[in-house]
């Protein structure tokens, strides 16, 4: 293998002022104008020719190797979150109520590093690396389903695809992947509760819809406990309950909104038919309405086995065998589950906690930080994963 003409420390160190770059100026989902304007010039920089504008705000370029061969995406996500940040850092958000408490801006960094090492070994390979930074991840329908609506699999057609997460509940210094199922569905539904409204000192005159909210509340949590199979995961959370105006009003209705992570298609199906069956069915013995929207989010995040199996032999010579672990599936979502519905490949994890550091704070807490040490291996990752992928296909 070629040389590579950047000194890896200098990489190493890129990468994480990429990083704090973008972590001091974090951007919405379909808002990422001036991440993806960073992204772009520096992709421009490297000699590649730059597609912008893709989904709204995504950005797509080519490196192609100087062999031909099968055609590779690697993909990072670029969006932040509503989130006000609480972290005292020199690089916290320069953005009041939004964030990088999900760890993509260091996915965008790593990309772009990884770019720069590819691109100075792009002779010695067989084939072509498709770069995607997606716009939207953190909400449905969000960029991965938008970029694939507009060709980002095709001219040239992808092969297989290869995205990592930085991850906060495995510890530093650890690599995980899992073949199959790894991560869950993301659907939401709501539940819209009328009774009949009144005074609250003469509540036999009224139908309150806040106590039948309760008992559909309650009736929901036995659809796992009793109705699914105790070896399918699934879970059925009420996560907010609207109602009311003042405490001697009965309101005359209730909202209720929720989310479904399941794995199993049969099961999610189920779930989405027995929700709605329970809530009308105890709002009609108690003498009110009740309306269902329920919403088909993410798929689950199906990883191939035999892209899983390249992503730990590339782990455990990257970071040795005793540091790569098969993760426990997940109830979380992504929309990376979109690009796997169509072509194999792998989703795989980078370990970020760090509770000596006090980097502990999980996935979208205001004090959710990465330990930046991990950034460098992620860029080895994900670098080695494509050099893997057109050497042996």
């Amino acid at each position: 293998m070629q040389t590579v003409a950047t000194p890896l420390q200098a990489v190493a160190e890129q990468v994480v002022l990429d990083r704090r770059r973008l972590h001091a100026n974090p951007e919405l989902g379909f808002q990422e104008f001036e991440t993806s304007r960073f992204v772009a010039e520096r992709l421009r920089a490297l000699g590649l020719e730059v597609q912008t504008g893709v989904a709204k705000t995504g950005v797509v370029a080519l490196i192609h190797g100087g062999k031909p061969g099968k055609t590779v995406m690697l993909r990072a996500d670029m969006d932040a979150l509503p989130i006000d940040e609480l972290n005292d850092v020199p690089y916290r958000s320069q953005t009041s109520g939004v964030m990088h408490a999900c760890g993509h801006d260091g996915h965008t960094a790593i990309l772009l590093n990884a770019a720069r090492i590819l691109v100075e070994r792009r002779e010695q390979l067989a084939g072509t690396i498709k770069l995607v930074f997606q716009p939207c991840e953190e909400s449905y329908p969000g960029g991965a389903v938008g970029m694939i609506a507009e060709g980002v699999l095709e001219s040239p057609k992808v092969d297989a695809a290869f995205g990592l997460h930085l991850m906060q509940d495995i510890p530093l210094g650890l690599v995980a992947a899992r073949p199959g199922p790894t991560m869950a569905t993301t659907d939401t539904f709501t539940l819209q509760v009328r009774g009949k409204g009144g005074h609250g000192a003469w509540p036999h005159l009224c139908v309150d819809a806040v106590l039948v909210a309760a008992q559909i509340t309650v009736a929901l949590q036995t659809l796992v406990s009793r109705e699914v199979k105790p070896t399918e995961p699934a879970v059925v959370t009420v996560a907010s309950i609207h109602a009311g105006t003042a405490p001697n009003i009965i309101p005359e209705t209730c909202t209720l909104t929720g989310t479904v992570r399941t794995f199993n298609k049969q099961v999610r199906g189920y779930l989405a038919k027995r929700i709605e069956e329970v809530a009308s069915g105890i709002a009609h013995a108690l003498r009110a309405e009740c309306t269902c929207i329920y919403e088909y989010g993410n798929p689950p995040v199906v990883n191939d086995p035999v892209m899983t199996d390249l992503v730990l032999d590339v782990a455990r010579e990257t970071v040795g065998a005793d540091h790569v672990i098969i993760n426990e599936q997940t109830m979380g979502g992504e929309d990376f589950a979109s690009f796997l519905e169509a072509v194999p490949g792998c989703f795989f994890f980078i370990g970020t906690r760090n509770e000596e550091r006090g980097l502990i704070w999980g996935h979208h807490h205001p004090r959710f930080n990465v330990d930046e040490t991990a950034l460098p291996t992620a860029v080895d990752m994900i670098v080695a994963v494509a050099e893997r992928y057109l050497a042996t296909h």
